[in-house]
């Protein structure tokens, strides 16, 4: 019986390893997003898989440092020089002692949880006076290590400026007008409001508390207040679509990544009350301008009949058919409409879809995307759709629905998710540009 269950383990690897030959095989010298290191673990890792962020999310990719204390002793050494052209060095050099303690120590973790080569390549990249974006999303869209994102995604975002001489004064500046903007449009009695914005007032107040619900940190109440600032705030300052269900999912990668960088431990153990009211102000300010870059590349996916949205399904249907046809098929014959599943899918950027621990991860691919998101991501939901290609085929409508509804992603790692990012590159660089291979 063991013999038999050894050759079973043996073919299943053989499998397993020959289709991640076949997906790094076709990606073997593209540009970006750089080589994709994709390693099945054969021992289970030793740290928890419950939402915990200090930690990078994106060791699958970068792989484990079997040379950590050495790593450390290079980083603490280079760490007391004078002339510091480290990251930490160079981007936090007007931080306070405590901030600069917490930085070593992060920067401890990000060696042990990531590659020291791929960390010196961000290290390089991010000490210039001036980044060269087109290098740091090269490196982003394969994960960031965790105690960098804050400053990656402000980049990436293109709202912290490339330029390190200038950026202290920019994100200054835009943090004192996103306050100013509180203090004009929320701080006020509902006396002054228009019934408009009162019933936009009160849609976010009963969508905040259902946002995230399996976290228990997203349930605070100062939490539910600081994302209603925001995302009233947002609203009235963008109306052509104002306040749509499903932005208040997009705040929430925001939240955590920008608290991380002054609250430490899992997230389930942070609390606001332990912040300064400057510090809750700074942070709401950074997650408000990373969600207006955001949205201002997807801005039809929230206006009026969420056009954009609608067009994006449709092109994943068409995807769909040409990669997949008995899926596709098979979907088409019980009834079944992409936009039953899909639109959510779109709409919160697959937030409610996987577990909170790996959102992070597949943001750094999608803000690495740039402009370029809103299409790639149909490639993305194309992947993951197919993921359960084979389940989905022996399913009536009822059942796909409720499939979907709740697919079984509880259980996923990073690997999992990297290989999604995988096969989306890949049909990516196959079909988007020879769109008459989508064409009915």
């Amino acid at each position: 019986m063991e013999k038999r269950e050894d050759e079973q383990q043996k073919r299943d690897d053989s499998r397993f390893n020959q289709t991640l030959k076949n997906v790094q095989g076709f990606l073997k010298g593209r540009s970006i997003p750089g080589k994709v290191l994709l390693t099945r673990r054969s021992d289970p890792p030793p740290y928890p898989t419950s939402p915990t962020y200090q930690r990078s999310l994106s060791e699958n990719d970068a792989g484990r440092n079997e040379r950590f204390e050495e790593s450390v002793k290079v980083e603490d050494h280079n760490s007391s020089k004078k002339h510091d052209n480290t990251y930490a060095g160079k981007l936090r050099s007007n931080s306070s002692a405590e901030r600069s303690v917490k930085e070593v120590q992060n920067l401890k973790i990000g060696v042990r949880s990531g590659d020291s080569a791929r960390v010196m390549k961000f290290n390089k990249v991010l000490s210039e006076t001036t980044v060269i974006l087109e290098k740091l999303r090269e490196l982003a869209w394969n994960g960031v290590p965790h105690y960098m994102r804050p400053d990656v995604w402000r980049l990436l975002l293109g709202y912290a400026p490339p330029n390190s001489d200038r950026r202290e004064a920019v994100l200054r500046r835009k943090r004192l007008e996103y306050l100013e903007s509180v203090g004009q449009f929320y701080d006020l009695p509902d006396s002054e409001r228009s019934d408009d914005e009162i019933n936009m007032l009160r849609q976010i107040a009963v969508d905040c508390p259902r946002t995230v619900p399996d976290v228990s940190f997203f349930q605070q109440e100062q939490v539910q207040k600081s994302l209603e600032r925001i995302l009233y705030t947002w609203a009235i300052r963008h109306p052509a679509s104002g306040y749509v269900q499903g932005i208040n999912d997009l705040v929430t990668p925001f939240l955590v990544i920008f608290l991380s960088e002054y609250l430490d431990g899992g997230v389930e153990s942070w609390t606001m009350s332990d912040l300064s009211a400057e510090k809750v102000s700074d942070v709401e300010a950074d997650c408000y301008w990373c969600l207006t870059k955001l949205l201002d590349g997807m801005q039809d996916h929230y206006t009026f009949a969420q056009p954009g949205i609608q067009r994006l399904v449709f092109k994943l249907k068409e995807l769909v058919r040409r990669i997949d046809e008995p899926v596709s098929r098979h979907m088409e014959e019980h009834g079944l409409e992409f936009l039953q599943f899909a639109f959510r899918w779109y709409n919160c950027l697959l937030i409610r879809e996987i577990t909170f621990n790996l959102i992070n991860r597949l943001w750094d691919t999608y803000l690495a995307e740039g402009d370029a998101l809103p299409d790639f991501l149909v490639y993305i939901y194309a992947s993951f759709l197919l993921t359960w290609s084979d389940e989905l085929k022996k399913l009536d409508f009822q059942e796909m629905v409720m499939f979907l509804q709740h697919l079984p992603t509880h259980s996923w790692s990073d690997q999992e998710l990297e290989m999604v990012l995988s096969r989306a590159y890949m049909w990516h660089s196959m079909f988007n540009n020879s769109p008459n291979h989508l064409a009915s």
